[in-house]
């Protein structure tokens, strides 16, 4: 694929084979976390992969019984740290800043998998003191998004997208 498919052809997936990664993959993965862009690079965010069975199951259920979560045979739980991101840009930081960064952290994740020709799914809706109880996160984070990672059923289709039109304006 050329550099830009691996954005146009991203696709959520929910349908997990159970197959592990390759060796090496996950090392990838995490690196293109890493490599994020945060807001004054404070890189205020903390990553679980969860490869546990009976942990995964937890997160299924605080996803609101997404039990594809489980299926994954990794489990990615993204974190903000708030109070670093307050340290240097105060209560925007807390409350803005360190959400912007871990969802650019998110996005690289989504796209590395893509590009290593997994499937991935971003999971926003979940009961964050589940999942916090779930992998025992300490008080000082806050789990913003949780990725089942792993090879799986990926639909090709397109996904109805608004026209470009109706969400951009060009201002000369």
């Amino acid at each position: 694929m050329k550099n830009i498919d691996f954005i146009l052809k991203r696709r959520s997936c929910r349908d997990f084979s159970g197959e592990p990664l390759r060796e090496g993959d996950l090392e990838i993965l995490l690196e293109a976390l890493r490599r994020a862009p945060s807001a004054g690079n404070i890189q205020p965010w903390f990553f679980y992969v969860v490869k546990n069975k009976t942990i995964k199951k937890g997160l299924a259920q605080a996803a609101h019984g997404q039990n594809f979560l489980a299926k994954a045979p990794v489990v990615f739980v993204v974190c903000a740290i708030p109070r670093i991101s307050a340290t240097s840009y105060g209560e925007r930081g807390r409350t803005l800043f360190c959400i912007q960064d871990t969802a650019a952290a998110v996005e690289n994740l989504l796209i590395a998998t893509t590009a290593l020709g997994y499937g991935s799914c971003w999971v926003g809706a979940f009961d964050e003191e589940k999942a916090k109880k779930a992998l025992n996160i300490p008080e000082h984070l806050r789990p913003v998004a949780i990725v089942p990672v792993g090879p799986g059923s990926i639909s090709q289709d397109d996904p109805t997208r608004r026209q470009i039109s109706e969400i951009s304006a060009i201002i000369n």
